[in-house]
């Protein structure tokens, strides 16, 4: 799995299937649950652990 995935539909095993996103599948599925859904690559960073690691996901998420 390596483009257009949902952000705000994938599960976490399905984001763990990043390689960006390995291991922390969880965490973004329980913050989006908190906060919302996503509506831009920018929030990724607030999700803890990923503070600077989020290039080039643009291509492979979709925000809807």
């Amino acid at each position: 799995m390596t483009q257009g995935v949902d952000i705000n539909t994938a599960t976490a095993e399905q984001l763990d299937e990043i390689p960006q996103l390995k291991g922390h599948g969880f965490e973004i599925v329980r913050y989006r649950g908190e906060r919302g859904n996503f509506t831009e690559l920018r929030q990724l960073e607030e999700v803890p652990g990923l503070a600077g690691h989020t290039q080039g996901l643009e291509a492979i998420l979709i925000f809807t």
